[in-house]
């Protein structure tokens, strides 16, 4: 197994208050994952992860929404949310991003739904900026088990196509959809895990780096609870 320390982006650690409709718990854990070298890649790596979700009045640190964050954010209304963040990025040159985000949680009919707008700058001006469109919808909750459901498309500008796949113009990068799911083994410990599957999308997709077009992602873990 392939172990990278520096590597933090996941998507272990389900969003549980959409998904479990939890009370805001503190959880730390850590899991395995396996995903492909970079998106676009055949190869597939297995690397070490943390799961972390702290929320502390503004403040908060999470591996929740498919990057490893953390920042602050502020209440616009009832359930909806704006904030800043510091994000780590695992693309073909790992590195830092700032940005900002836009968040809401909502439901349809009786399943709860989290909706979620990013837009991420690379600390390195070459590397570029991109933009998430992401939500999140609870289908299952059934005593100790949970699953929902999430959908992304992330955006590049023409600076990050050209820097990560030659390609000299900005637009879709990728779509991805994926299945999470979580399992109390008891009151403190928690057992997460998700799949997804990402394919690559127009310019970006046409790339002599890019070997295949849908990459496929898996992780597991175990987390404690802080209350």
């Amino acid at each position: 197994m392939k172990a990278r320390t520096g590597w933090l982006l996941c998507l272990l650690g389900l969003p549980l208050t959409v998904i479990a409709q939890d009370t805001n718990p503190t959880l730390l854990g850590a899991g395995i994952r396996s995903r492909p070298d970079y998106d676009g890649a055949r190869k597939q790596t297995t690397d070490l992860i943390p799961v972390v979700r702290w929320y502390r009045g503004p403040l908060f640190a999470r591996t929740t929404q498919g990057i490893a964050e953390a920042g602050a954010r502020v209440d616009l209304a009832r359930s909806l949310q704006a904030g800043v963040q510091l994000a780590y990025e695992a693309e073909r040159w790992s590195g830092a991003s700032v940005g900002a985000h836009l968040e809401w949680d909502t439901s349809v009919g009786p399943a709860p739904l989290n909706l979620l707008g990013r837009w991420r700058q690379h600390v390195d001006g070459d590397h570029g900026a991109q933009t998430d469109l992401r939500g999140t919808l609870g289908v299952y909750k059934s005593g100790p088990a949970a699953a929902g459901l999430f959908a992304q498309a992330t955006w590049a500008t023409r600076k990050a196509m050209l820097e990560a796949y030659g390609v000299d113009d900005g637009g879709l990068l990728f779509t991805s959809v994926g299945a999470l799911g979580s399992y109390d083994l008891s009151r403190r410990w928690i057992l997460l895990g998700s799949v997804e599957a990402r394919r690559m999308s127009g310019d970006a997709a046409r790339s002599p780096a890019v070997e295949r077009r849908t990459n496929g992602y898996a992780s597991a873990g175990l987390a404690f609870r802080f209350e």
